[in-house]
């Protein structure tokens, strides 16, 4: 083997017990942290170890049952997601700061769809790459959650707490920060309100529909109109474009999240209406985007990286075999901006 092949052999325990001048078994004590070994030993081992670059096999890890040291976040989406959705890219960043404060890493994988999902989530688990999952994106009807329960996988749901498994959760109040904004906008004066959803599928959209409609109904504005959309800035101009082109258009519109309420705001200014003064748009997502726009947007605001930093906190309790229970975020606040006004005489 030439000198560059000898560069990238992968360094093995017996080669730190030759230069350690000790046997394989001391070695394998000292990298393990089991007794067996002084302490000046140990010290002089994982010395070694780490001047060579020594580190531990998956192989190794599935065999002797140790931890991986690392969480695993499967998202069933495109990567271009977390190029123009805040939020993933706060949550992660909460996330991973949080585990990277207790030496775990996070293992990151983008699939096109929850059968790959749940491909890649037994594959993880058979090799021993991670020591529990963090699930998002719940849809109502959610294939992913009977295989964490069948493989016994530790894991953490974002989204609120389920009744067909006993898997913890982290949630928010959907219900109540949606009612906060359809109650500010009729305060305001409007009562043709429209709700650009996101996904149908998934539960927290269900969710945040049903208190709409709720709370348009409380107010006695029975029937509100709802679009579905896939969340993205394509669908979200096209759905402005749509409604603000009906004779009936609506006076106020609030959006799922902030992508596409920036995308509401261009489609308004390029078809001449003016905002807030002829339309209002509310944003169900708060982001830097928000403030960058003019006028900038009114936004259902929530702690978005402490809703990751929860998140991580939760899924080392389960993997260190404690029960947290399901836990609910800080209270979701409206953020008011120019976006919002009285509707037009």
């Amino acid at each position: 083997m030439g000198a560059e092949g000898a560069r990238l052999k992968r360094p093995t325990i017996a080669e730190i017990a030759a230069r350690a001048g000790v046997s394989t078994g001391a070695v394998s004590y000292a990298l393990n942290g089991r007794p067996g070994v002084s302490a000046t030993t140990r010290k002089h081992i994982l010395a070694i170890a780490d001047e060579i670059g020594w580190r531990p096999s998956v192989a190794a890890r599935s065999l002797s049952g140790s931890r991986a040291h690392s969480v695993g976040l499967i998202i069933a989406r495109s990567p271009d997601t977390l190029g123009v959705e805040p939020f993933f890219m706060r949550f992660i960043a909460g996330l991973e700061g949080q585990l990277a404060r207790q030496n775990i890493a996070l293992l990151l994988q983008f699939v096109d769809d929850h059968r790959a999902a749940i491909d890649a989530m037994r594959l993880c688990w058979a090799e021993r790459r991670v020591d529990g999952m963090v699930i998002t994106d719940l849809w109502t009807d959610d294939t992913r959650i009977p295989v964490l329960d069948n493989l016994g996988i530790p894991a953490v749901l974002v989204g609120r707490h389920r009744n067909d498994t006993a898997l913890p959760a982290v949630w928010t109040d959907d219900t109540a920060a949606v009612t906060t904004g359809v109650d500010y906008l009729v305060a305001l004066g409007h009562r043709d309100i429209t709700r650009v959803a996101g996904l149908p599928a998934l539960d927290h959209t269900q969710v945040r529909i049903a208190a709409f409609r709720a709370a348009m109904f409380a107010h006695g504005l029975g029937n509100p109109r709802v679009v579905a959309t896939d969340y993205t800035w394509e669908e979200g101009a096209q759905a402005t474009r749509t409604l603000l082109s009906r004779r009936d258009r609506p006076t106020a519109i609030m959006f799922d999240n902030d992508v596409m309420a920036a995308a509401a705001l261009n489609v308004a200014q390029e078809m001449g209406i003016a905002v807030p003064q002829e339309l209002s748009i509310l944003a169900g997502d708060d982001s830097q985007l928000c403030v960058l726009v003019r006028p900038a947007l009114t936004a259902l605001a929530r702690d978005i990286q402490g809703y990751g930093r929860h998140t991580a906190q939760v899924m080392l309790d389960v993997i260190d075999g404690r029960s947290p229970g399901s836990q609910s975020e800080n209270p979701t606040r409206l953020a008011v901006r120019a976006s919002t006004g009285p509707p037009p005489p």
